[in-house]
């Protein structure tokens, strides 16, 4: 069977949803939160959950037929074996460390991937009220709900110094290592997709992420990049593939880049 065709302005919803668990989750940030370490000793927080009830409730309300995969529950219950070609992913704060720590650089995702690529998504930095999403082949950004929409798209490798986004944690011989590999001479550390709505709006140049992520992490970043006019592959340039159940939904490496 045929799967349906997509709604075509998937994105816009996409950006109320995202937009509405942020509004849930910015009064726990800069308060006293409980953290709880999971297995894999990322942090979860009240913020995290209460943000994914609101865009999962959302999400079967708006697009029952499209299964989303989920952080917060994917670590509590697994993830599933199988996924079919069509599901969203989700991750209701992404960056948690940086939102526990105080800082602004924190982003709600929803990326949609269709037979293995993300074709929509929406970012939403909810400490500035910024977010990106896919809309009429190109991306789109606002600083509210209500706020003024202006395409944003990539910028072209500059012919001096080029600016490249990495982890907080990133040691200086990788980071050195990288530099020499990708021909940046630049960097700026960052949390979260926020590294990549960034580069999709124009502000930086690269981001090479030789670690690990999971698909939740990239999926709707990965969107934005591609529709405003960049790259996300593999470090050897090959198209970048979600949907990997067999491996728990975990990403390779990989390097996002502007024009």
């Amino acid at each position: 069977m045929t799967a349906a065709p997509l709604p075509t302005d998937i994105g816009r919803d996409l950006a109320r949803i995202v937009e509405a668990a942020a509004e849930v989750i910015l009064p726990f940030w800069r308060t006293e939160l409980d953290v709880v370490r999971k297995a894999d000793e990322s942090p979860v927080t009240e913020a995290d959950r209460a943000g994914e009830k609101v865009i999962l409730a959302l999400l079967a309300e708006q697009f029952p037929d499209i299964p989303a995969i989920s952080e917060e529950h994917a670590c509590e219950y697994g993830t599933p074996d199988e996924i079919g070609p069509r599901f969203f992913l989700v991750d209701p704060v992404d960056g948690t460390k940086a939102f526990v720590r105080g800082d602004p650089n924190f982003t709600v995702n929803i990326g949609l991937v269709d037979n293995g690529l993300p074709v929509a998504g929406a970012v939403c930095a909810p400490a500035t009220g910024e977010v990106w999403f896919t809309a009429d082949g190109g991306v789109v950004k606002r600083e509210g709900p209500n706020a003024a929409e202006t395409p944003v798209r990539v910028r072209a490798w500059p012919q001096g110094e080029a600016l490249a986004l990495v982890s907080h944690t990133m040691k200086e011989d990788k980071a050195t290592a990288l530099a020499d590999q990708y021909g940046f001479s630049l960097r700026a550390p960052m949390d979260s997709s926020i590294k990549l709505a960034r580069i999709a709006e124009g502000a930086a140049d690269i981001y090479p992420r030789h670690g690990p992520t999971m698909e939740w992490d990239t999926a709707a970043g990965h969107a934005l990049i591609v529709a405003a006019g960049g790259r996300f592959t593999t470090p050897e340039g090959e198209p970048f593939i979600y949907g990997k159940a067999d491996q728990g939904f975990r990403n390779g490496w990989f390097v996002a880049r502007g024009a």
